[in-house]
């Protein structure tokens, strides 16, 4: 069977920067190609063309042999082509059904809700999706609309699925409803084309992968003949051996003291204890609390008993600019809505907390710059210039900066919910480098990650929570995957 699409020789580039360059590749029916590369290798551009938002210098895109000219979304869907973005394209105050015949509405005449109720209902049913199709849209999970909105796609009868980062923001269980959904999706014919920064995730779903750097077609084959390190050294142009476990050796005094904390319904008596110079991950599946315990550290949300010590100082909770006076720092999960303000530039953003915590009033644009342009080159902040919005850096671009700003107000513990979640693996290995080194320094760092292989790279030791309690205290050096996740499923 012949090619479903085929990209030619495709290039675009934008003000003097290559951001594609002579890229060529295949996709036929059934087929999951794997589209990988770091943030700035072009995949956003590649994907932008074949959905239409952008027009490419010079190239061809076939469609079933046929050449076609994409002009703008609506050619890209009359092509059967759809693409699943990590924002989302719902409404969401109208009901799951209305969101899955959306535009496929009769332009006169009268709507029989009953009868798109029902197409609704078997239609969604018919991909193993139990939805209540009357459910509004904001009252589905994360993963829930990630799938209606595949679905969506495919009621529009494509044929071509982009998926773009699509588990980024899911966890647990609801990676592994995604994935089974793709897989059925293979099987009844749908191309797929699949971006993710997961490589397990990769290598159980993909056929066939291609790898992009700065534009260019580095890598290219069938998945089952490669492996991890071979495609991380595709994308980040050098030798790749996976890192080994790197742990402080040289512990301090407690910094961070958690006694018996609790919250009605979320919380559980949790106590542990950080060390300066220590990171202890907290490892737990979607909705275990590992988020929760860390707002309430911060005192971004309040708890109904225990407490929160550190350097032996007791914080009265819930109010964060106490914990910030402390020496406490969150880089939260959120980064671009609870991290940064994206519309300011880098400059403006490092000395925000910083100016907090001193009570600064007044802002001296030379000096911001000129203390942003010092974090550039200690992070090895990616960016065009310190006066451009936060907006337009890679996410892990952008996570650096929200490091810099606790960093520059200095911190004594530091917390870090998903701080790798979105961003591509040569940045991943940096974040590490940069853990790594602030424990040496002697700060005391907890670790809130989804993905084990980072908790048990990272970590002295590891909290296992479960439905809001501590299951498990393990050694991170003798810690496994199995281990973690009998705990973080309930087992004793």
């Amino acid at each position: 069977m012949g090619a479903r699409l085929e990209v030619k020789n495709l290039s675009k580039h934008f003000l003097g920067v290559q951001a594609l360059e002579d890229v060529s590749f295949e996709l036929h029916p059934g087929q999951v190609l794997a589209l990988i590369g770091e943030n700035g290798a072009g995949k956003s551009t590649l994907i932008r063309i074949l959905s239409g938002a952008h027009q490419p210098d010079s190239g061809e895109v076939t469609i079933n042999g046929r050449p076609v000219q994409i002009h703008g979304p609506k050619d890209s869907e009359a092509h059967g082509i759809a693409t699943v973005y990590q924002e989302l394209n719902l409404f969401p105050d109208l009901t799951v059904a209305e969101n899955l015949v959306f535009g496929a509405y009769p332009r006169k005449g009268v709507i029989d809700w009953k009868a798109a109720k029902r197409e609704a209902r078997d239609f969604l049913g018919g991909l193993g999706l139990n939805v209540d199709v009357d459910r509004k849209v904001r009252q589905l999970s994360v993963a829930e609309k990630q799938m209606l909105e595949i679905a969506k796609s495919l009621h529009r009868n494509a044929q071509v699925l982009i998926l773009d980062e699509p588990t980024a923001v899911l966890g647990g269980d609801d990676v592994d409803h995604l994935l089974q959904l793709i897989h059925g999706l293979k099987e009844r014919g749908v191309s797929i084309i699949f971006v993710s920064h997961r490589l397990e995730e990769v290598f159980d779903l993909a056929d066939r992968y291609i790898v992009l750097k700065d534009g260019r077609l580095t890598g290219a084959g069938k998945i089952s003949e490669t492996d991890h390190d071979d495609l991380v050294s595709k994308m980040v142009g050098r030798n790749f051996t996976r890192g080994v476990r790197e742990v402080s050796a040289v512990l301090g005094a407690t910094a961070l003291e958690v006694n018996k904390l609790s919250r009605e319904g979320v919380l559980n008596d949790i106590s542990f204890h950080v060390r300066s110079g220590e990171v202890v991950g907290v490892a737990g599946l979607r909705g275990a609390g590992r988020t929760e315990l860390a707002r309430a550290i911060y005192g971004a949300d309040p708890y109904t008993s225990g407490e929160v010590l550190v350097n032996g100082r007791r914080l009265k909770g819930g109010r964060p600019l106490e914990a910030i006076d402390a020496g406490i720092g969150l880089v939260p999960e959120e980064r671009k809505t609870q991290g940064l303000f994206t519309a300011l530039s880098t400059a403006m953003n490092i000395p925000l907390v910083s100016m907090l915590k001193n009570r600064r009033t007044g802002v001296s644009p030379g000096r911001d710059r000129k203390l942003a342009r010092s974090y550039v080159e200690k992070l090895r902040i990616k960016l065009a210039d310190v006066a451009s919005p936060v907006a337009t850096l890679s996410g892990g671009n952008q996570q650096k900066v929200v490091l810099a700003k606790w960093l520059e107000a200095g911190v004594d513990v530091l917390i870090l919910d998903e701080p790798t979640r979105g961003i591509d693996i040569g940045a991943k290995q940096e974040i590490y480098e940069l853990i790594h080194e602030l424990c040496r320094q002697g700060l005391a760092i907890i670790v809130i990650s989804s993905e084990l292989p980072e908790v048990l790279a990272l970590s002295n030791r590891i909290l296992v929570m479960y439905h809001g309690e501590v299951a498990a205290e393990l050694e991170g050096a003798t810690a496994t995957e199995e281990q973690i996740m009998f705990y973080a499923v309930g087992g004793k």
